[in-house]
C-alpha cells in the first residue's frame, strides 16, 4: 500500500464504541467517514477528527434503508476514491420486555439497524472493495457478548447479534477471491451510554440485580485498530474483548 492513505467507514459513529474508533483511527493516519442517524454528533465526531489531523466526513445514513446506504457509498468514493475498512458498528437494542411482549415494531427496527444495516454496508463495502486498486479491504462487525450469551428479556438484540456471526462467516468465505478480510469483535461491557445501567445494576439469569464492571472505550477502540492494521492476508476472525469480571464465564 506504500504511503497511501487508508479510508475507513464507521457506521454508528457519532457516539459510543462508533466514536472511539472513528477517533482512533483518525489518530492513525486514516480518513474516515462517520454515518449514522443523528447529524449533530456525525458532525463533533468529525471535528474532532479533523483536529488529529485527519480528513474526515460526515454523511448522517439510516443502514437499514437501501437508498441511504447507496448513497453512504457514492459519497464516500467521491470524497475519498476507495475503501479500505468497514467497521460495521450502529445497532440499537428493545426495550426489556418478556419476548412474548415484544412489538413487531420493536422487532422490526432492531432487526433494520443490526442485521439489514450490516449487511447493507457489507454490501456496499464488498462492491467498492473488489473493483478498487489496490484490490480488497478488511470489514469488521461488531458483534457482542450478546453473540454468544443473552441477557434476560434481550430476543431481538441477542437473535440479531448472533445472526452476525453468521455474516462475518459468509462474508470471510465468499470474499476470499475478492482479498476482502472480514472479522468480528465481540465487546462486553465497554463504558458507553448503552452501559450506563450497569454502573447501578442491571438483571441476571437468576432473578437478580447486579451491578456489573466496564472497560474504558479505549481498550475497545485500540482492539480495533490492530484488528484493522493487519496486512490482509491476515485475519482477527473473531475476538472477545471485556470486563475481566463481567458475568459471562461459567454460570454467572
Amino acid at each position: 500500500m506504500g504511503s497511501m492513505t487508508k479510508v475507513a467507514l464507521v457506521t454508528g459513529g457519532g457516539t459510543g464504541i462508533g466514536r472511539a474508533v472513528a477517533l482512533a483511527l483518525a489518530g492513525e493516519g486514516y480518513s474516515v467517514v462517520v454515518a449514522g442517524r443523528r447529524k449533530e454528533p456525525l458532525e463533533a465526531t468529525a471535528l474532532d477528527g479533523s483536529k488529529l489531523g485527519a480528513k474526515m466526513l460526515s454523511v448522517p445514513t439510516d443502514v437499514g434503508d437501501p437508498q441511504s446506504v447507496r448513497a453512504l457509498f457514492v459519497q464516500t468514493v467521491e470524497a475519498f476514491g476507495r475503501l479500505d475498512l468497514l467497521f460495521n458498528n450502529a445497532g440499537s437494542g428493545a426495550a426489556p420486555v418478556p419476548l412474548e411482549d415484544v412489538t413487531f415494531e420493536d422487532w422490526k427496527s432492531v432487526v433494520d439497524a443490526n442485521l439489514t444495516g450490516a449487511f447493507l454496508c457489507t454490501q456496499g463495502a464488498i462492491k467498492v472493495m473488489k473493483n478498487q486498486q489496490p484490490r480488497g479491504g478488511r470489514i469488521v462487525n461488531n458483534g457482542s457478548i450478546s453473540a454468544h450469551a443473552p441477557r434476560p428479556n434481550s430476543a431481538p438484540y441477542t437473535a440479531t447479534k448472533h445472526a452476525i456471526t453468521g455474516l462475518t462467516k459468509s462474508t470471510s468465505l465468499d470474499c476470499r477471491k475478492y482479498d476482502i478480510a472480514c472479522g468480528q469483535i465481540d465487546i462486553g461491557n465497554a463504558a458507553t451510554q448503552m452501559t450506563q445501567g450497569m454502573v447501578k445494576g442491571v438483571p441476571q439469569a437468576n432473578g437478580d440485580i447486579a451491578v456489573e464492571p466496564r472497560i474504558e472505550l479505549e481498550h475497545v477502540a485500540r482492539a480495533v485498530v490492530y484488528m484493522a492494521s493487519l496486512p490482509l492476508d491476515a485475519n482477527v476472525q473473531f475476538m472477545t474483548v471485556m470486563a475481566t469480571k463481567m458475568p459471562f464465564i461459567g454460570r454467572g
